[in-house]
């Protein structure tokens, strides 16, 4: 049976659909490089005309031996997408996307600058040295890398696709030609190790990790693995609550006795 729909909502839900044209892009530029090149970082973001929000997938592997007659898959892995293209309109007063992220690659391949000079790539013994991905001096944006995709109204309630350890691994060739003109785009494609998705303006809740301490730190994983559940799936039972609840007394008695239920395990 159908389910009935009023006119308020069908209006609020498909006549209000996402415009593709309104983004905004932050090319994250190392530390180190950002004082070599003098770039002028916000005409470099207002040319980026298009970029491919980008997207992931999750491996899995096949449990076949569980139940007779069932395959299982389960998921092991998240796969994030190997890189993702911005293309930018090139100025004619500086040709600002093409210097930039060419100066960007010479810096990775410890190119013109602190190893040579430019005279120098112009010779047969011409020979270079990868430079670390790391540190101060590295080649990677460790999170300046942006996307922003809003609305026509401005309001931040979009998304906001955060890169980490972003930078360019090629540049599309750009054919000119007599024929009719047309505006030259230069098209840069960046890699990264991640992606994070903030939804507007809602932040991840503090208070789990606080009552828990940096799930994500080695020596709190550690201590996780070699027999502080107990006491940990506590901790966490007491700030779920406390959080659902807003009731801190109602978080301790539940953690309570969710430990003493672990304990007799």
């Amino acid at each position: 049976m159908g389910t009935k729909t009023s006119i308020a909502t069908i209006k609020s839900t498909l006549l209000k659909p996402s415009l593709s044209s309104f983004f905004e892009v932050k090319i994250g530029i190392p530390s180190g490089l950002s004082s070599w090149l003098g770039i002028r970082e916000r005409d470099l973001n207002l040319l980026c005309s298009e970029v491919s929000l980008p997207g992931s997938s999750l491996a899995t592997t096949e449990i076949t031996n569980d139940f007779h007659g069932v395959t299982e898959r389960h998921a092991y892995r998240r796969i994030f997408e190997e890189q993702t293209d911005f293309t930018f309109y090139v100025d004619s007063s500086d040709y600002t996307p093409i210097k930039f992220f060419e100066r960007w690659i010479e810096y990775i391949t410890n190119g013109v600058g602190e190893q040579a000079a430019p005279e120098d790539l112009k010779t047969n013994n011409y020979f270079y040295r990868m430079r670390y991905p790391d540190g101060p001096r590295g080649y990677t944006s460790q999170q300046g890398l942006q996307v922003r995709k809003f609305e026509r109204d401005l309001k931040y309630t979009g998304l906001t696709y955060n890169f980490v350890k972003s930078y360019p691994v090629s540049i599309t060739s750009m054919p000119v030609s007599y024929d009719g003109s047309d505006v030259l785009k230069c098209t840069v494609a960046m890699t990264y190790i991640r992606y994070v998705v903030n939804q507007g303006n809602w932040e991840w809740s503090p208070s789990l990790s606080k009552s828990i301490g940096n799930i994500f730190n080695p020596f709190t994983q550690s201590q996780f693995n070699a027999g502080g559940f107990t006491g940990m799936a506590a901790n966490l039972v007491n700030a779920v609550v406390d959080n659902a609840t807003g009731s801190d007394f109602a978080g301790d008695v539940v953690g309570g006795i969710a430990g003493r239920v672990l304990r007799g395990l």
